[in-house]
């Protein structure tokens, strides 16, 4: 099963997500999505279910396909199911 998005983790992931388009309407916030997507992929929950509080289905929908398209997801998931860095006491 896949990890919730902890402050640590999402340092790990934040710097493979590609830079946001110059142009356009501003995009969703990354982290809102990914939770998004994450909580869909936890719960088998269709695109049309996913809670209003991560977005539209569609842009979680969208974003996935893109980053799986462009390797970014394979990239997230390799940090994501990596063992947590040990902590400093």
């Amino acid at each position: 099963m896949l990890p919730a998005l902890t402050d640590a983790r999402w340092a790990r992931v934040a710097p493979l997500l590609p830079p946001e388009a110059a142009t356009g309407r501003p995009p969703r916030d990354d982290r809102t999505v990914l939770t998004g997507i994450l909580w869909t992929i936890r719960t088998g929950a269709a695109w049309s279910e996913v809670p209003v509080a991560f977005g539209t289905g569609a842009t979680l929908h969208r974003r996935c396909h893109r980053w799986r398209s462009d390797g970014t997801w394979a990239a997230i998931l390799a940090v994501l199911l990596a063992p947590d860095p040990p902590t400093d006491p």
